[in-house]
């Protein structure tokens, strides 16, 4: 199964028994909307809601943290999840949170998983069917974790990096907020970013139609903040989503795949002891 899948591809695939289909929308905290308003009111035929707020560690003050395996099974299971599902994250923004889906399964040991290319944005342009209302309760299946813990950073492993530099931290938040020129989205937590970090804003992922970017560009793009394949790289950003974008950007790259920092600069910059930068 290819990690990035068209809308050409989807609409054939539709409604074959293995294929599961899953909005895995968010929502900025200053931003208007809501992701379960909009799932209800237009989402591709036969797609359940995949909510990383929900599917989340319970027990932290941090958004959408990664759950335990054990939990990440329950949850998954109880929207219909078995191991020998295809499945396909698409988001209403085009490629925001999709790959945050991707990334989490494949975290969990699920490798047949995709994103869909444009998202709800180019299926709803080309004149695709749509559903609305409420969807229905899905059948609970079992899914059998198997985590890869090579794939995470907690914030022990970032501030070895800063400290050492033994890896490529890249953070997908917008320039204003990377350098400490333009606020953060979430009330009182500063701008700026770790010591060392890159930055590869994550609306540099997709092109003018919103789809994502070549393999060549993305690499090119990548190559340019000194990720050439060389020394490993972590991805942060806000709180844990767009970082996966970037992600998903450097396996699309054909470059070694890093870890994600799950708590990204949500949780470095809520941290009395940790040293944030601006930009001159």
């Amino acid at each position: 199964m290819e990690m990035l899948v068209s809308t050409e591809w989807l609409a054939g695939e539709l409604g074959k028994p293995d294929l599961l289909v899953f909005d895995c929308s968010t929502f900025l905290p200053n931003e208007p909307g809501n992701k379960h308003d909009a799932f209800r009111a237009a989402r591709i035929p036969g797609a359940r809601m995949f909510d990383i707020d929900a599917i989340a560690d319970k027990e932290t003050d941090l958004p959408h943290m990664v759950p335990t395996p054990a939990a990440f099974a329950r949850m998954v299971g109880a929207l219909g999840i078995s191991n020998g599902h295809r499945i396909v994250f698409y988001d209403q923004h085009g490629l925001r949170s999709s790959p945050r889906g991707w990334w989490m399964m494949r975290l969990f040991g699920h490798d047949r998983v995709a994103v869909l290319d444009g998202g709800l944005p180019a299926w709803v342009k080309e004149g695709r069917p749509t559903e609305s209302g409420e969807a229905p309760a899905p059948a609970p299946a079992s899914f059998v974790p198997d985590f890869r813990a090579g794939m995470l950073a907690g914030i022990g492993d970032v501030k070895r990096i800063v400290a050492d530099g033994s890896a490529l931290i890249i953070d997908a938040r917008a320039k204003g907020r990377f350098d400490g020129t333009a606020p953060e989205p979430r009330a009182g937590l500063p701008s700026g970013h770790m010591p060392g970090a890159a930055n590869v804003p994550v609306t540099d992922m997709a092109g003018p139609d919103g789809r994502m970017k070549d393999p060549a560009a993305l690499r090119a793009i990548f190559a340019a903040a000194g990720a050439a394949g060389g020394k490993p790289v972590v991805t942060s950003c806000g709180s844990g989503v767009t970082a996966c974008v970037l992600a998903f950007g450097l396996v699309r790259a054909g470059l070694p795949e890093p870890a994600v920092y799950d708590g990204s600069w949500t949780e470095w910059a809520s941290r009395p002891e940790t040293t944030k930068e601006k930009s001159a």
